[in-house]
């Protein structure tokens, strides 16, 4: 049976909850505005402030508008979900769904391992910052970001399109690639080789840039004088902090899919699965908003105009 053969799948992570469904959604509904305005927000302020065009800025603005589509790729099918009696989604919905998810999660590692390279130059090579870090180069890495992310994501998906399906029931409240490959009766092979080959091409060796870069920076810092310090601390801490709470998520992510976490409850296990896709663009605003010097005071001048 092929997999363009099967109408639709079930997701059976969801669970009856009776009239706490509405407070779910309100929850739910309350995080997606939240994460919504802030990131457009964001996005609005960095755009429409010529001091804040300079590489760093235009990278977060870069990982805003990934936040923003991923967590649209996510949240109005959950909101939809919690209000249904019936936990069923289109193949072709679902797989739409997991181009947005992945494509989501590789750009976020992306434009992160890119960030870090950037305040490895700003911090470790302060004289030659603005000759290699043109604003011409910022296009062209976000672009390679984006369009390489597409490439491999679509790759994916067309591999685990052409599986042959012995089952429809998918043990999430959202769609992803290893779900169908799990439900797959047919060879997984080449699935598997490409999953291989794209950890070890490109999670690892964006994992060695970034350990790389902020070996450098914590060179400097320790070798460095104060102000140096200050500076780093102020440029990274949002940075690593937000990198970190990404590789959480992932992890767990990671962690329960490939293992068997059916002693773990259900509810703790869709929080865990959701972890990503919903903390990093919840979190981020705050983290670069509260403490990158630039955004807070124009933020601050707008808050006393009105």
């Amino acid at each position: 049976m092929n997999s363009t053969q099967v109408s639709y799948l079930a997701l059976v992570a969801y669970f009856d909850t009776g009239l706490f469904k509405y407070l779910y959604f309100m929850i739910v509904m309350s995080l997606y505005m939240l994460i919504v305005c802030s990131n457009v927000f964001l996005i609005v302020i960095i755009c429409m402030n010529r001091s804040l065009h300079e590489p760093m800025y235009l990278f977060l603005c870069s990982l805003f508008v990934n936040e923003l589509y991923g967590s649209t790729g996510l949240f109005p099918f959950l909101l939809v979900q919690i209000l249904s009696d019936i936990h069923t989604v289109s193949t072709f919905f679902c797989f739409l769904q997991i181009f947005c998810v992945h494509f989501y999660g590789s750009v976020e590692l992306f434009t992160l391992g890119v960030m870090s390279y950037d305040r490895y130059l700003a911090i470790c090579c302060p004289l030659q910052y603005n000759t290699r870090m043109t604003c011409s180069k910022v296009v062209v890495l976000t672009a390679f970001v984006w369009l390489y992310s597409v490439l491999a994501t679509v790759v994916m998906m067309s591999l685990s399109a052409t599986l042959q399906l012995c089952g429809n029931m998918i043990h999430k409240v959202y769609c992803d690639n290893y779900s169908i490959v799990k439900l797959a009766c047919s060879d997984t092979t080449v699935n598997n080789i490409y999953g291989i080959v794209y950890i070890f091409t490109v999670i690892v060796s964006l994992i060695i840039l970034i350990v790389f870069s902020y070996m450098r920076i914590l060179k400097i810092c320790f070798s460095g004088s104060k102000q140096t310090r200050r500076k780093a601390v102020s440029t990274c801490t949002p940075h690593l902090a937000s990198l970190l709470n990404f590789s959480f998520g992932a992890f767990f992510e990671i962690v329960q899919g490939r293992f068997n976490m059916s002693r773990v409850p259900n509810m703790l296990r869709i929080i865990l699965s959701l972890y990503w896709l919903t903390c990093q663009p919840l979190f981020n605003p705050v983290l670069y908003g509260l403490n990158m010097t630039k955004i807070r005071i124009i933020c601050k001048s707008l808050g006393k105009r009105m």
